[in-house]
């Protein structure tokens, strides 16, 4: 694979600044009582212990006091902070609550649907780190095992990513993911359509692979690395700007054909050689070079992927 900006450069290769946890304070009503309407974590297995209750969805549960959320009721566990601490939960409010492993909302998951009233599984308890309130009392069927419910004209909801370090695949929110990769391709900096032009290319690459993958490694399968085999995936590397790249231009995607646009792309265009000649690779130093020149998003796209169209 060539090696792209992420690769080349020190700085961005640690990632960026992890998104800051929302502050407990914000919790409206969290007063270690499991009342109706609450989603509660509890300390110990089989609901003892002490307990943390929430109305809202939480990203970051944050790891040290004053800020992080912490087990408020009486009983063991009382003060502490509830990431990775919490073994059992009970649902009582109206809606499906999906507790992630890690922060953000991504990673495996448990649901606990409205009244559920269990221990976490094996693979979370004492391994929680975010949780959301889905938009209804049952989740929409999503994708499991190695489908996607991804179409040339849908992006997938989630996407399989393969942890190289950790030897595990997570199954992630796309959207995260995309705005998790974007801060490790694009510098934050950069200008704001050379941002958009890599939230679309970071966002058709994942949804390509999504929809063409059939890698599997240890038997696991899986649609893209966290490295630059794919692209760069750092949970938690999420930045303003770049963020504001994707949620810009979510609606948009590179077609050919009538198809997903693979939309590859390298660090320059001496990185890429002369494959990026052939109207299937973006030069990324290339895309800041035009923006500063006052080049839209969608024109760099059209100057680098020949015959695609941009659709909405």
């Amino acid at each position: 694979m060539i090696s792209r900006l992420a690769a080349a450069s020190a700085a961005l290769a640690v990632g960026g600044v992890v998104l800051a946890a929302p502050s407990p304070a914000s919790a409206a009503g969290r007063d270690g009582v499991c009342q109706t309407g609450e989603f509660c974590y509890y300390f110990n297995s089989n609901h003892k212990g002490s307990v943390s209750d929430f109305t809202k969805s939480v990203a970051n549960y944050a790891t040290k006091q004053p800020e992080c959320y912490d087990f408020k009721g009486a009983g063991a566990g009382k003060g502490k902070c509830i990431k990775n601490e919490a073994a059992a939960a009970w649902n009582r409010s109206s809606k499906t609550v999906r507790v992630y492993f890690n922060s953000n909302y991504s990673g495996r998951y448990q649901d606990f649907k409205p009244g559920a009233k269990v221990n976490l599984s094996a693979a979370l308890k004492n391994q929680n780190a975010s949780h959301k309130f889905m938009s209804s009392g049952s989740p929409s069927p999503g994708p499991t095992g190695c489908k996607t419910d991804a179409t040339h004209s849908k992006p997938p909801t989630t996407i399989l990513v393969y942890r190289k370090k950790l030897n595990r695949v997570d199954r992630v929110n796309f959207k995260q993911y995309v705005k998790d990769v974007l801060p490790n391709e694009w510098y934050a900096s950069w200008p704001k359509e050379s941002l958009r032009a890599g939230a679309i290319a970071a966002k058709n690459h994942g949804w390509w692979w999504a929809l063409h993958s059939t890698r599997k490694e240890n038997g696991m399968c899986f649609d893209v690395y966290d490295s630059t085999y794919s692209q760069v995936y750092k949970p938690g590397s999420a930045k303003s700007a770049t963020s504001a790249a994707v949620n810009a231009t979510w609606g948009t995607r590179l077609t050919k054909g009538g198809k997903i646009f693979q939309a590859q792309y390298c660090q320059n265009t001496t990185a890429c050689r002369t494959w990026w000649r052939n109207g299937e690779w973006m030069s990324q130093e290339g895309s800041r070079d035009l923006a500063r020149k006052g080049w839209s998003h969608t024109k760099i796209l059209n100057y680098y992927y020949k015959g695609i169209s941009i659709r909405k």
